[in-house]
């Protein structure tokens, strides 16, 4: 019951939020210079026809009005038609977001199988040479823009080199695996840099508490005190870590896609501001905002199940 409680009291929280993003959204686009009506007759269409489509799109009804008909479109699945495609927006999303989608969680497993090792080598060599290659090493990144490591990346391993694709997306699994390396390990390398830093002091100060003492006492070895013990206590944090990364490798991705040439969401958002195609524009940046509130929620739901601290609280 505490755990249903929480759970129903973090979702009630969400909701108000949620329509607060939808309204923000809503009222900026509705500033953007220019008129959608416009945009698509061309500079040379007449005020008749700009007017009448306008009329048939709603745009000359009241600001309030025509929020409550994008809120209705919007539960019923109605996204509207892309300007660009002349296309439903809906009809374009399953790609694009699947690409998006594999790419921020094949960034995410990226950086903890490196995050994980380089911390607990760094922990466990605390203040020896070890340590300080992982923490200079760790600097880079952090001190990075990510679309300056993205060409570096791109120049040496797959200009220089030609052991990975320059652009594009594959095909099948594998091709995947292999043409989103180079774009995931750009996008990692912020949250491995973070994840290592924030591992390595957990694993220090769980080093040095009593029931790790009391574990060592009983006579376990060194290596079943640190991965059953230490690094088990020590993973508690990295849960929530993972949900701010998730949400930051949702914006990190329109850089990301837009250099590796991608056809995800992030470069669609790009190409879509360009040519002022105010649907998907305003679509994915609903799309984006509610994504990045769903991981938060996600993530305060599942700590729980790690900390009953939280249950409790």
């Amino acid at each position: 019951m505490p755990l249903l409680r929480y759970a129903l009291r973090r979702i009630g929280q969400t909701l108000p939020v949620a329509l607060l993003v939808t309204v923000l959204i809503f009222f900026l686009i509705k500033l953007i210079p220019g008129d959608p009506a416009t945009a698509i007759l061309g500079e040379r269409a007449s005020d008749a026809a700009v007017q009448a489509l306008r009329t048939q799109w709603g745009l000359d009804r009241p600001l309030p009005v025509q929020y409550a008909v994008y809120m209705r479109n919007l539960l019923t699945g109605d996204l509207g038609q892309s300007l660009r495609y002349r296309t439903p927006v809906i009809d374009l999303l399953p790609r694009r977001t699947a690409v998006t989608f594999f790419l921020v969680v094949y960034s995410t497993i990226l950086s903890l199988v490196i995050a994980v090792p380089l911390a607990i080598v760094a922990a466990t060599r605390r203040d020896r040479w070890p340590d300080q290659v992982v923490r200079g090493l760790i600097t880079i990144p952090l001190a990075s823009p990510v679309f300056w490591i993205g060409l570096l990346l791109l120049i040496l391993f797959s200009l220089n080199l030609g052991w990975f694709p320059a652009s594009g997306y594959g095909e099948g699994f594998v091709g995947h695996l292999r043409h989103l390396f180079l774009p995931a390990l750009t996008l990692s390398g912020f949250f491995t840099a973070v994840v290592t830093r924030n591992l390595r002091s957990a694993l220090i100060d769980v080093q040095t508490t009593a029931y790790i003492d009391f574990a060592r006492a009983k006579g376990l070895d060194r290596r079943t005190v640190l991965f059953h013990h230490v690094l088990r206590a020590a993973l508690l944090p990295i849960v929530t870590l993972i949900g701010v990364r998730l949400s930051y490798a949702i914006g990190g991705s329109v850089v990301v896609e837009t250099v590796f040439a991608l056809p995800g969401l992030g470069s669609w958002m790009i190409e879509s501001i360009t040519a002022r195609d105010y649907m998907v524009v305003q679509t994915l940046t609903v799309a984006f905002a509610l994504g990045v509130m769903l991981i938060n929620l996600a993530t305060d739901l599942i700590y729980p199940l790690f900390d009953p601290r939280v249950r409790v609280g």
